[in-house]
This record gives structure tokens, sequence and C-alpha cells, in this order.
């Protein structure tokens, strides 16, 4: 796998679900820090599959 095409469609995938999580969050009045990082983890967990199948399926492109 090619690894920093993966951290790279990681840190974006992260980066977007955290954001939608978090005006999730705050726009429904959670904003104790267990909701926080409940948040953080979910968006780590979310987005590491949606970065490695977007790595293999990008990766498998040729160019043809």
């Amino acid at each position: 796998m090619n690894m920093p095409l993966f951290s790279a469609i990681f840190s974006i995938a992260f980066t977007v679900l955290i954001g939608v999580l978090m005006v999730i969050l705050f726009v429904n009045d959670y904003d104790k820090p267990l909701y926080v990082f409940g948040a953080v983890g979910l968006g780590t967990l979310i987005s590491l599959p949606i970065a490695y199948v977007v790595t293999k399926k990008l990766s498998n492109l040729d160019g043809k």
C-alpha cells in the first residue's frame, strides 16, 4: 500500500469527519469534553477504512 497517499487521504477524511461531528455536537448542545473526545475517536474509526478503500482504489488506477 502507498503509505504517503494513505496518510494524505486519512488526514483529509479525518479533518472533514471531525468537523462534521463537531458541528453536529455543538448544534445539539453537547459541549462536554467526553462528547468531544468521543467524536474524535469515532472520526478516527470511521476515517481509517475510508482512507484504506480510497487508497486501494487510487493505487489500482493505471492511467490507460
